[in-house]
Parts: structure tokens; sequence; C-alpha cells
């Protein structure tokens, strides 16, 4: 991945992701590592501060009631100029391939422990950060982490799917979406149906779902980024095109190991919804996993659409060592821990978020 953005600033990937893109090297890994050093702005893919501050704040206005939303969205504001003070944007994140949602290779302790001395070393000064952790997939990793020191964040609820399997009866929904994709009046486009004409229009409609009708803060990649990671091989994108072959419908997979998950999805919002454009989205990635015995996290979001297709709901956390920092940054993690914990949690836990 690192190599793919080498000698590219990062702006020309995401216009608002401005990062230091690094690799390191441990036993059987190398792993692509994002340093930040404060800068404004940024997605909260590589940015705790628009994750715990920014994002936060504009979900309680999205999906709370009225009466709790605004004193919240409000609190996480003021919270805002703590973590800003303690500078908890000065962060290195680990294993960060700038996507929703971050996969892990098999833990190995020894690879762990030379990961962090080097990370240490080289960025004294930095937080180091694992994102995209949650205890039904990533327990040995959590485990490992807090022994070494790492406070574990909530950061979200996302959903698992870990029984999309061929041979196993599914619930309702999911058999009616798959029927819906033998159906479709629409051609399905495979990944190596996508050339050089598509790049622009796949960022198109990945902003028109995940940026216009969703948030700024998340990941404003652009056509290069599709052209880059789609001939890579890293992102396999699967689509839909109309009677003039007009692309209308998208969603690129990424795989490690034996999990999949979708971090690109878009599709053309002023169509009628009665195309079930989504629907056909998801069952794509329901097909693929099928096909190849693979299990899906569905990242957050949708969560109702997720539930009745059998997803599982886990909490997700980010993982931080920062015990070789001054106090006020120690204090401020510690405090957002407890938020997170005390208040996320329970909310997100609540409205079924």
């Amino acid at each position: 991945m690192v190599n793919l953005h080498r000698d590219t600033p990062s702006l020309l990937f995401a216009s608002n992701i401005d990062t230091q893109l690094a690799s390191l090297s441990a036993g059987p890994w190398t792993l692509p590592v994002t340093v930040n050093h404060g800068e404004r702005g940024n997605a909260w893919v590589c940015s705790p501060l628009t994750t715990y501050v920014d994002y936060a704040a504009e979900e309680a206005l999205r999906h709370l009631p009225r009466g709790l939303a605004a004193p919240l969205s409000a609190a996480c504001r003021g919270v805002g100029g703590l973590m800003r003070g303690a500078r908890i944007d000065d962060a290195v994140a680990l294993n960060n391939w700038l996507l929703s949602t971050n996969l892990y290779p098999p833990l190995d302790q020894a690879a762990l422990d030379t990961l962090i001395t080097s990370a240490r070393q080289r960025w004294p000064k930095h937080a180091l950060w694992c994102r995209s952790l949650n205890a039904a997939q990533n327990a040995d990793w959590l485990r490992a982490l807090q022994q070494r020191g790492f406070l574990l964040i909530p950061s979200r609820q996302v959903y698992l799917f870990e029984a999309l399997s061929s041979g196993k009866r599914q619930p309702p929904d999911v058999r009616r979406d798959l029927k819906l994709l033998r159906d479709t009046p629409l051609q399905r486009v495979p990944s190596a149906g996508f050339g050089e004409q598509d790049y622009a229009r796949v960022a198109a409609l990945y902003a028109a779902l995940y940026l216009d009708k969703y948030s700024l803060f998340n990941p404003q990649y652009t056509a290069l980024f599709m052209q880059r990671w789609h001939q890579s091989g890293l992102l396999a994108l699967h689509g839909f095109r109309d009677a003039a072959g007009a692309l209308q419908a998208v969603v690129g997979l990424f795989r490690q190991g034996d999990t999949l998950t979708a971090p690109i999805v878009g599709y053309n919002t002023a169509l009628p919804k009665s195309l079930g454009l989504y629907r056909l989205l998801m069952a794509t990635v329901f097909d693929e996993a099928m096909r190849s015995g693979a299990t899906v996290n569905l990242s957050a979001g949708a969560a109702q659409f997720k539930r009745q297709r059998g997803g599982r709901a886990e909490i997700e956390y980010s993982a931080v060592l920062a015990a070789h920092l001054p106090l006020k940054t120690r204090v401020a993690l510690k405090s957002l821990r407890w938020l997170a914990t005390h208040v996320g949690v329970p909310l997100m836990k609540h409205y079924r978020l």
C-alpha cells in the first residue's frame, strides 16, 4: 500500500487526508503507518480529534433524540478544546490503511514488541494508535495491546456477519436481496470490468453517499485513489451499469485473510428507490463472502438494515499508547476513554446505532 502512495502527496488520494505515509516491518509483517502532527481538517481515519469530537458531535445530532442530541453535541465540542490542547492529533497510527475499517493479520507477539519499539524510537513524541479492533475478531490483539500499556477507547458499533456460507440458510432479508441480485435489470460488473473511464465515476458515486448524504468527515477519496487501489488488486470493485452502460452503483471490497470489508460504497442517489441499489451492493458483498467463505465486517452505519440481515453488533475500539507523553496528554486520553466507555457505549447500545 505504501508503495502505491510513494512520492505522491496524500491529498491527491483523498482531499481531506493530509498525512505522512510510512511502513514498519516486524517479523512476518510490513504494515502501513500514518504520521500526523496536528494537521487541521483531516478525515477521521487518521485524526483521533475528528473521530471523537467533530464526527461524534455530528453523529449525536443525526441519530439521537433532539433533547439529548444538542447538549451532547455541545459537550463533544467542549471536550474538543481539551483534546486539541493536549495535541491528541500528534498521532502515529499503526496498520492504518486509510479505510473506515482496518483489518489485522494474525497476532505475532514478538513482532508486536518489535513494531512498538520501532515506532517509539522513530516517533518518540507521538502517541501510538491502532484503530478498528473488536473483541469478536481481535480479542488476542486487544489483550496483547493492553498488556503493553495501551488504553482501549471505544469508537463505534460495527456489524459482523460470520455465518455467510452457501450451505447455510440465511435470514429472509438476505435471501430477498440475493434474489434481487439475480433478477435486477441492471448489468452486474465484476472487478475485471472496470477501466480507466470508470474511476472518476466511482469516486463520484462514493461521494454521493458517504459525503453528500452522510459526512464530510469521511475520507474524500479521489479518482486517483480508486485507480491505484483497484489496479494494484487492493480494492476489488463490483458494480452495476444501466442499459446505456453508465455505472450507477459500486462497492469496493478490501480483504485480509478470511475477512472482507466494504470501505467503498456508492450509488446514484437520484435514481428510484425501487431499483434497490444499496440492497444490490450489500447483496454483492454477501454473495462474494459466500463464494469465498469469508467473514464480513460491514463497519458502522445503516444499523437497522444490517441487524435485519443477521449482523451482530460489536463495539469497536482504538488502542492508544501514551505513557511516554506529557501529563496533559495522558489525562486527556484517560478522560476520553471514560466518556466513550460510560457515555458513548451505553448510547450506542440503547439506540442500536
